[in-house]
Protein backbone atom coordinates (compact mmCIF):
# COMPACT_ATOMS: atom_id res chain seq x y z
CA UNK A 1 0.00 0.00 0.00
CA UNK A 2 2.50 2.32 1.04
CA UNK A 3 4.73 1.74 -2.16
CA UNK A 4 1.58 2.86 -4.23
CA UNK A 5 1.03 5.74 -2.49
CA UNK A 6 4.59 6.77 -3.21
CA UNK A 7 4.19 5.68 -7.00
CA UNK A 8 1.39 7.90 -6.95
CA UNK A 9 2.59 10.48 -5.78
CA UNK A 10 5.78 9.94 -8.22
CA UNK A 11 2.84 10.06 -11.17
CA UNK A 12 1.66 13.21 -10.21
CA UNK A 13 4.91 15.39 -9.78
CA UNK A 14 5.84 13.79 -13.18
CA UNK A 15 2.84 15.10 -14.94
CA UNK A 16 3.46 18.61 -13.02
CA UNK A 17 6.90 18.66 -14.26
CA UNK A 18 5.76 17.63 -17.88
CA UNK A 19 2.93 20.10 -17.48
CA UNK A 20 5.92 22.82 -16.80
CA UNK A 21 7.82 21.98 -19.71
CA UNK A 22 5.06 22.20 -21.87
CA UNK A 23 4.11 25.64 -20.86
CA UNK A 24 4.91 28.35 -23.86
CA UNK A 25 3.97 31.81 -23.53
CA UNK A 26 2.49 33.69 -26.27
CA UNK A 27 2.58 37.36 -26.06
CA UNK A 28 0.07 39.35 -27.79
CA UNK A 29 1.75 39.92 -31.74
CA UNK A 30 2.24 36.10 -31.36
CA UNK A 31 -1.23 35.68 -30.99
CA UNK A 32 -2.31 38.31 -33.51
CA UNK A 33 -0.70 36.33 -36.14
CA UNK A 34 -2.82 33.17 -35.17
CA UNK A 35 -5.90 35.12 -36.07
CA UNK A 36 -4.43 36.00 -39.03
CA UNK A 37 -4.35 39.49 -38.17
CA UNK A 38 -8.45 39.50 -38.37
CA UNK A 39 -8.66 42.79 -36.27
CA UNK A 40 -6.17 45.08 -38.26
CA UNK A 41 -7.67 44.31 -41.35
CA UNK A 42 -8.86 47.30 -43.50
CA UNK A 43 -7.44 49.59 -41.28
CA UNK A 44 -4.87 52.12 -41.27
CA UNK A 45 -2.53 51.78 -38.54
CA UNK A 46 0.01 53.53 -36.74
CA UNK A 47 2.29 51.10 -34.66
CA UNK A 48 3.50 52.32 -31.09
CA UNK A 49 6.66 50.22 -30.23
CA UNK A 50 10.25 50.07 -30.17
CA UNK A 51 12.90 47.50 -30.13
CA UNK A 52 10.91 45.10 -27.65
CA UNK A 53 8.23 44.99 -29.99
CA UNK A 54 9.05 41.23 -31.28
CA UNK A 55 7.63 38.03 -31.44
CA UNK A 56 8.82 34.64 -29.94
CA UNK A 57 11.29 34.35 -33.13
CA UNK A 58 12.96 37.84 -32.29
CA UNK A 59 11.00 39.21 -35.58
CA UNK A 60 10.10 42.96 -35.17
CA UNK A 61 6.54 43.93 -34.69
CA UNK A 62 6.96 46.92 -37.39
CA UNK A 63 8.57 44.20 -39.85
CA UNK A 64 5.46 41.62 -39.10
CA UNK A 65 2.90 44.38 -39.83
CA UNK A 66 4.88 46.24 -42.31
CA UNK A 67 5.07 43.05 -44.58
CA UNK A 68 1.73 41.47 -44.27
CA UNK A 69 -0.28 42.36 -47.27
CA UNK A 70 -3.49 42.12 -45.07
CA UNK A 71 -1.99 45.15 -42.84
CA UNK A 72 -2.03 48.93 -43.86
CA UNK A 73 0.90 50.15 -41.75
CA UNK A 74 1.25 53.60 -42.65
CA UNK A 75 3.03 55.47 -39.39
CA UNK A 76 5.32 54.59 -36.64
CA UNK A 77 5.56 56.37 -32.96
CA UNK A 78 8.48 56.34 -30.61
CA UNK A 79 8.65 56.53 -27.10
CA UNK A 80 11.32 57.65 -24.64
CA UNK A 81 14.51 55.85 -25.87
CA UNK A 82 13.73 55.72 -29.59
CA UNK A 83 11.58 53.18 -32.03
CA UNK A 84 15.25 50.89 -32.27
CA UNK A 85 15.96 51.68 -28.28
CA UNK A 86 19.04 53.68 -29.33
CA UNK A 87 18.70 56.55 -27.68
CA UNK A 88 19.56 57.66 -23.28
CA UNK A 89 17.24 58.05 -20.53
CA UNK A 90 16.22 61.43 -21.04
CA UNK A 91 17.55 62.12 -24.70
CA UNK A 92 15.10 64.08 -27.09
CA UNK A 93 13.60 61.68 -29.64
CA UNK A 94 12.63 63.44 -33.17
CA UNK A 95 10.69 62.84 -36.32
CA UNK A 96 12.65 60.96 -38.90
CA UNK A 97 11.73 57.91 -41.45
CA UNK A 98 12.59 54.58 -40.51
CA UNK A 99 15.76 53.21 -42.63
CA UNK A 100 14.47 49.77 -43.06
CA UNK A 101 10.20 50.97 -43.76
CA UNK A 102 10.91 54.67 -44.69
CA UNK A 103 7.52 54.97 -42.79
CA UNK A 104 7.36 58.29 -40.88
CA UNK A 105 8.54 58.02 -36.99
CA UNK A 106 6.77 60.48 -34.53
CA UNK A 107 8.18 61.10 -31.46
CA UNK A 108 6.26 60.70 -28.22
CA UNK A 109 9.23 61.89 -26.25
CA UNK A 110 10.44 65.51 -25.58
CA UNK A 111 7.98 68.36 -26.26
CA UNK A 112 4.81 66.02 -27.65
CA UNK A 113 4.43 63.22 -26.08
CA UNK A 114 0.82 63.05 -26.93
CA UNK A 115 0.06 62.40 -31.10
CA UNK A 116 -1.80 65.42 -32.63
CA UNK A 117 -5.03 65.22 -34.23
CA UNK A 118 -2.85 66.01 -37.54
CA UNK A 119 -0.92 62.95 -37.29
CA UNK A 120 -3.91 60.34 -36.46
CA UNK A 121 -5.96 61.85 -38.78
CA UNK A 122 -5.17 59.71 -41.35
CA UNK A 123 -5.65 56.64 -39.04
CA UNK A 124 -8.28 53.93 -37.70
CA UNK A 125 -6.34 52.47 -34.99
CA UNK A 126 -3.38 52.83 -33.18
CA UNK A 127 -1.82 49.45 -32.32
CA UNK A 128 0.58 49.59 -28.90
CA UNK A 129 3.28 46.95 -28.77
CA UNK A 130 6.00 47.88 -25.87
CA UNK A 131 7.27 45.57 -23.21
CA UNK A 132 6.71 46.96 -20.19
CA UNK A 133 8.79 46.34 -16.59
CA UNK A 134 6.14 46.96 -14.05
CA UNK A 135 7.27 50.11 -12.37
CA UNK A 136 5.23 53.26 -12.59
CA UNK A 137 8.19 55.55 -13.13
CA UNK A 138 9.03 53.93 -16.16
CA UNK A 139 7.90 56.00 -18.73
CA UNK A 140 6.32 53.90 -21.63
CA UNK A 141 3.22 53.51 -19.90
CA UNK A 142 2.73 56.81 -19.61
CA UNK A 143 3.27 56.97 -23.40
CA UNK A 144 0.26 54.18 -23.36
CA UNK A 145 -1.92 56.64 -21.53
CA UNK A 146 -1.24 59.77 -23.50
CA UNK A 147 -1.65 57.87 -26.76
CA UNK A 148 -5.10 56.12 -25.20
CA UNK A 149 -6.40 59.81 -24.48
CA UNK A 150 -5.58 60.59 -28.05
CA UNK A 151 -7.20 57.76 -29.77
CA UNK A 152 -10.13 58.36 -27.65
CA UNK A 153 -10.53 62.32 -28.46
CA UNK A 154 -9.79 61.61 -32.24
CA UNK A 155 -12.06 58.94 -31.98
CA UNK A 156 -9.96 56.14 -33.46
CA UNK A 157 -9.16 52.30 -31.86
CA UNK A 158 -6.81 51.71 -29.42
CA UNK A 159 -5.11 47.99 -29.34
CA UNK A 160 -2.25 46.17 -26.93
CA UNK A 161 -0.78 43.96 -27.70
CA UNK A 162 -0.16 42.23 -24.76
CA UNK A 163 3.12 40.94 -22.63
CA UNK A 164 4.19 39.74 -19.52
CA UNK A 165 4.72 41.73 -16.78
CA UNK A 166 8.55 40.55 -15.60
CA UNK A 167 7.51 41.39 -11.74
CA UNK A 168 4.74 39.30 -12.36
CA UNK A 169 1.28 39.98 -11.55
CA UNK A 170 0.91 39.35 -7.48
CA UNK A 171 3.54 41.93 -6.19
CA UNK A 172 2.19 45.43 -5.47
CA UNK A 173 4.18 48.17 -3.62
CA UNK A 174 3.65 51.95 -2.97
CA UNK A 175 1.59 54.65 -2.17
CA UNK A 176 -0.55 56.17 -5.12
CA UNK A 177 0.86 59.20 -6.94
CA UNK A 178 -0.89 62.83 -5.09
CA UNK A 179 -2.61 65.85 -7.55
CA UNK A 180 0.66 67.97 -7.26
CA UNK A 181 3.22 65.13 -8.24
CA UNK A 182 1.51 63.93 -11.58
CA UNK A 183 4.10 63.69 -13.89
CA UNK A 184 5.75 61.55 -17.13
CA UNK A 185 7.19 59.46 -14.50
CA UNK A 186 3.95 59.33 -12.19
CA UNK A 187 1.29 59.73 -14.86
CA UNK A 188 -1.46 57.82 -13.23
CA UNK A 189 -2.12 57.28 -9.22
CA UNK A 190 -1.27 53.61 -9.05
CA UNK A 191 1.46 52.40 -7.04
CA UNK A 192 5.15 52.14 -8.17
CA UNK A 193 4.79 48.28 -8.37
CA UNK A 194 1.71 48.05 -10.03
CA UNK A 195 1.00 44.53 -10.25
CA UNK A 196 -0.73 44.56 -14.06
CA UNK A 197 0.31 43.45 -17.93
CA UNK A 198 -0.35 46.90 -20.16
CA UNK A 199 -2.95 45.20 -21.27
CA UNK A 200 -4.41 45.41 -17.84
CA UNK A 201 -3.27 48.15 -16.68
CA UNK A 202 -4.73 50.11 -20.13
CA UNK A 203 -8.46 48.56 -19.42
CA UNK A 204 -7.72 49.56 -15.77
CA UNK A 205 -7.09 53.54 -16.65
CA UNK A 206 -10.27 53.32 -18.99
CA UNK A 207 -12.49 51.99 -17.21
CA UNK A 208 -11.69 53.68 -13.88
CA UNK A 209 -11.72 56.56 -15.77
CA UNK A 210 -8.80 57.72 -15.38
CA UNK A 211 -7.68 59.40 -18.34
CA UNK A 212 -8.14 63.24 -18.89
CA UNK A 213 -11.26 64.31 -18.40
CA UNK A 214 -12.62 61.21 -17.66
CA UNK A 215 -12.44 60.18 -21.29
CA UNK A 216 -12.62 56.35 -22.65
CA UNK A 217 -10.84 55.24 -25.85
CA UNK A 218 -12.45 52.35 -27.97
CA UNK A 219 -9.58 49.72 -26.42
CA UNK A 220 -8.97 46.28 -27.80
CA UNK A 221 -6.74 44.05 -26.06
CA UNK A 222 -4.78 40.82 -27.75
CA UNK A 223 -3.85 39.15 -24.79
CA UNK A 224 -1.31 36.64 -24.27
CA UNK A 225 -1.59 32.84 -24.03
CA UNK A 226 -0.13 30.75 -21.24
CA UNK A 227 0.90 33.68 -19.06
CA UNK A 228 -0.25 33.04 -15.39
CA UNK A 229 -0.25 36.29 -12.91
CA UNK A 230 2.84 33.88 -10.83
CA UNK A 231 4.99 34.04 -13.77
CA UNK A 232 8.15 36.28 -13.82
CA UNK A 233 9.54 36.82 -17.08
CA UNK A 234 12.22 33.92 -16.37
CA UNK A 235 9.01 31.39 -16.12
CA UNK A 236 7.88 32.18 -19.87
CA UNK A 237 10.89 31.05 -21.68
CA UNK A 238 10.38 33.97 -23.59
CA UNK A 239 13.69 35.85 -24.80
CA UNK A 240 14.42 39.19 -22.68
CA UNK A 241 14.97 42.51 -25.10
CA UNK A 242 16.68 45.24 -23.14
CA UNK A 243 13.69 47.70 -23.25
CA UNK A 244 16.04 50.35 -22.44
CA UNK A 245 20.16 50.78 -22.32
CA UNK A 246 19.76 50.24 -18.53
CA UNK A 247 17.36 47.64 -18.16
CA UNK A 248 19.73 44.97 -19.55
CA UNK A 249 18.27 41.84 -18.63
CA UNK A 250 14.93 40.18 -17.01
CA UNK A 251 15.60 41.27 -13.32
CA UNK A 252 17.06 44.67 -14.17
CA UNK A 253 13.33 45.76 -13.49
CA UNK A 254 13.56 44.17 -9.64
CA UNK A 255 16.80 46.12 -9.02
CA UNK A 256 15.21 49.48 -10.79
CA UNK A 257 12.43 49.18 -8.14
CA UNK A 258 14.85 48.85 -5.43
CA UNK A 259 17.06 51.70 -6.33
CA UNK A 260 15.78 54.15 -8.83
CA UNK A 261 14.55 56.29 -6.59
CA UNK A 262 17.19 56.91 -4.33
CA UNK A 263 19.20 57.35 -7.62
CA UNK A 264 16.91 60.53 -8.55
CA UNK A 265 18.79 62.62 -6.14
CA UNK A 266 22.12 61.99 -8.21
CA UNK A 267 24.61 61.59 -5.05
CA UNK A 268 24.56 57.86 -4.34
CA UNK A 269 25.05 55.68 -7.44
CA UNK A 270 23.12 53.03 -8.61
CA UNK A 271 25.09 51.52 -10.48
CA UNK A 272 24.04 53.63 -13.92
CA UNK A 273 27.25 54.23 -15.92
CA UNK A 274 28.73 50.22 -14.91
CA UNK A 275 27.86 47.01 -16.05
CA UNK A 276 25.78 46.39 -13.54
CA UNK A 277 22.76 49.49 -13.30
CA UNK A 278 20.50 49.57 -10.43
CA UNK A 279 22.27 46.42 -8.85
CA UNK A 280 24.70 48.88 -6.95
CA UNK A 281 24.74 50.96 -4.08
CA UNK A 282 28.19 53.48 -3.92
CA UNK A 283 30.10 56.53 -3.26
CA UNK A 284 33.43 57.85 -2.85
CA UNK A 285 33.10 57.70 1.04
CA UNK A 286 31.52 54.53 1.66
CA UNK A 287 33.35 51.58 3.29
CA UNK A 288 31.71 48.76 1.45
CA UNK A 289 32.77 46.14 4.19
CA UNK A 290 31.10 48.03 6.51
CA UNK A 291 27.80 49.20 4.79
CA UNK A 292 27.13 44.95 3.95
CA UNK A 293 28.04 44.04 7.84
CA UNK A 294 25.49 46.38 8.58
CA UNK A 295 23.01 45.57 5.86
CA UNK A 296 23.49 41.78 7.28
CA UNK A 297 22.34 43.06 10.65
CA UNK A 298 19.25 43.83 9.49
CA UNK A 299 18.48 40.76 8.45
CA UNK A 300 16.29 41.85 5.10
CA UNK A 301 14.29 39.08 3.62
CA UNK A 302 14.84 38.45 0.01
CA UNK A 303 17.82 40.27 -0.09
CA UNK A 304 21.95 39.38 0.16
CA UNK A 305 24.33 42.11 -0.09
CA UNK A 306 28.49 41.68 -1.08
CA UNK A 307 31.11 44.93 -1.09
CA UNK A 308 31.93 46.34 -4.21
CA UNK A 309 34.38 48.71 -5.39
CA UNK A 310 34.12 50.17 -9.15
CA UNK A 311 35.43 52.76 -11.91
CA UNK A 312 32.34 54.04 -13.67
CA UNK A 313 32.87 54.11 -17.61
CA UNK A 314 30.38 57.31 -17.82
CA UNK A 315 28.11 59.48 -16.52
CA UNK A 316 28.56 61.53 -13.35
CA UNK A 317 30.85 59.56 -11.41
CA UNK A 318 33.16 58.48 -14.91
CA UNK A 319 36.52 57.29 -13.98
CA UNK A 320 36.09 57.82 -10.25
CA UNK A 321 36.07 54.95 -7.49
CA UNK A 322 33.33 54.06 -5.86
CA UNK A 323 32.54 51.91 -3.13
CA UNK A 324 29.47 50.29 -2.08
CA UNK A 325 27.13 47.24 -1.90
CA UNK A 326 26.08 44.55 -4.84
CA UNK A 327 22.58 43.61 -4.14
CA UNK A 328 21.58 40.17 -5.03
CA UNK A 329 17.67 39.07 -4.60
CA UNK A 330 17.61 35.89 -3.65
CA UNK A 331 13.92 35.28 -2.41
CA UNK A 332 11.60 37.77 -5.01
CA UNK A 333 8.81 37.01 -3.73
CA UNK A 334 9.56 37.93 0.35
CA UNK A 335 11.34 41.21 -1.23
CA UNK A 336 9.84 44.67 -0.17
CA UNK A 337 11.61 46.11 -3.42
CA UNK A 338 10.70 49.72 -2.63
CA UNK A 339 11.91 49.46 1.26
CA UNK A 340 15.46 48.89 0.33
CA UNK A 341 16.65 51.94 -0.28
CA UNK A 342 15.31 53.22 2.44
CA UNK A 343 16.56 50.61 4.38
CA UNK A 344 19.92 51.80 2.79
CA UNK A 345 19.71 55.26 3.72
CA UNK A 346 18.83 54.59 7.05
CA UNK A 347 22.21 52.77 7.34
CA UNK A 348 23.60 55.39 5.33
CA UNK A 349 22.75 58.24 7.91
CA UNK A 350 24.03 56.13 10.58
CA UNK A 351 27.62 55.60 9.18
CA UNK A 352 28.14 59.07 7.79
CA UNK A 353 25.45 61.48 8.90
CA UNK A 354 27.62 64.20 7.20
CA UNK A 355 26.66 62.91 3.41
CA UNK A 356 23.16 63.56 3.95
CA UNK A 357 21.88 62.67 0.10
CA UNK A 358 18.82 65.23 0.70
CA UNK A 359 21.58 67.80 1.95
CA UNK A 360 23.87 67.87 -0.59
CA UNK A 361 21.68 67.07 -3.48
CA UNK A 362 19.80 70.04 -5.62
CA UNK A 363 16.44 71.54 -6.20
CA UNK A 364 15.83 69.95 -9.30
CA UNK A 365 16.61 66.54 -8.07
CA UNK A 366 14.76 66.24 -5.03
CA UNK A 367 11.86 67.41 -7.25
CA UNK A 368 12.41 64.41 -9.41
CA UNK A 369 12.86 62.53 -5.85
CA UNK A 370 9.35 63.90 -5.06
CA UNK A 371 7.82 63.01 -8.54
CA UNK A 372 9.08 59.36 -8.35
CA UNK A 373 7.52 58.35 -5.51
CA UNK A 374 4.77 60.17 -5.65
CA UNK A 375 4.54 62.86 -3.01
CA UNK A 376 6.64 65.05 -0.68
CA UNK A 377 5.67 63.71 1.99
CA UNK A 378 7.79 60.36 2.00
CA UNK A 379 10.53 62.70 1.99
CA UNK A 380 9.84 65.37 4.98
CA UNK A 381 8.86 62.57 7.59
CA UNK A 382 12.06 60.42 6.64
CA UNK A 383 14.70 62.97 6.66
CA UNK A 384 13.53 63.67 10.42
CA UNK A 385 15.11 60.81 12.11
CA UNK A 386 16.18 58.44 9.34
CA UNK A 387 13.94 55.65 9.95
CA UNK A 388 12.22 53.52 7.90
CA UNK A 389 10.09 53.04 10.59
CA UNK A 390 8.58 56.06 10.29
CA UNK A 391 7.40 55.39 6.20
CA UNK A 392 6.26 52.20 6.19
CA UNK A 393 2.79 52.59 6.90
CA UNK A 394 2.03 55.54 4.37
CA UNK A 395 4.33 53.88 1.43
CA UNK A 396 2.12 50.56 2.22
CA UNK A 397 -1.76 52.42 2.82
CA UNK A 398 -2.49 51.69 -0.27
CA UNK A 399 -2.00 48.65 -1.46
CA UNK A 400 -5.05 46.53 -0.57
CA UNK A 401 -7.54 48.75 -1.75
CA UNK A 402 -5.52 49.28 -5.13
CA UNK A 403 -5.45 45.43 -5.13
CA UNK A 404 -9.25 45.37 -4.74
CA UNK A 405 -9.56 47.83 -7.47
CA UNK A 406 -7.64 46.41 -9.76
CA UNK A 407 -8.89 42.88 -9.33
CA UNK A 408 -11.71 43.02 -11.51
CA UNK A 409 -9.33 43.97 -14.75
CA UNK A 410 -7.41 40.84 -14.35
CA UNK A 411 -7.15 39.18 -17.66
CA UNK A 412 -5.01 36.33 -16.50
CA UNK A 413 -5.47 33.71 -13.24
Amino acid sequence: MFKRIIFFFLILLLNEFNFAQKVEVLTGIDVLKLQNFEILKNKKIGLITNQTGVDKNLKSTIDILYQNPQVNLIALFAPEHGIRGEKYAGENVKFYFDSLTNLPVYSLYGKNKKPSPEILKNLDALVYDIQDIGVRSYTYISTMGLAMEAAAENGIEFIILDRPNPLGGIKIEGNLVEDKFVSFIGQYKIPYVYGLTCGELANFLNKEKYLSGGIKCDLKIVKMQGWKRKMLFKDTKLIWVPTSPHIPTETSAQFYAATGILGELGIISEGVGYTLPFQILAAEWINGNLLVDELKKIRLKGFNFRPVTFKPFYGKYSGKILNGVQIFINDFESANLISLQFKFLEIHNKLYPEKNPFELSDSSRISMFDKAIGTDMIRKVFTQKFLYGDIENYLEKDIENFRRKSIKYYLYN
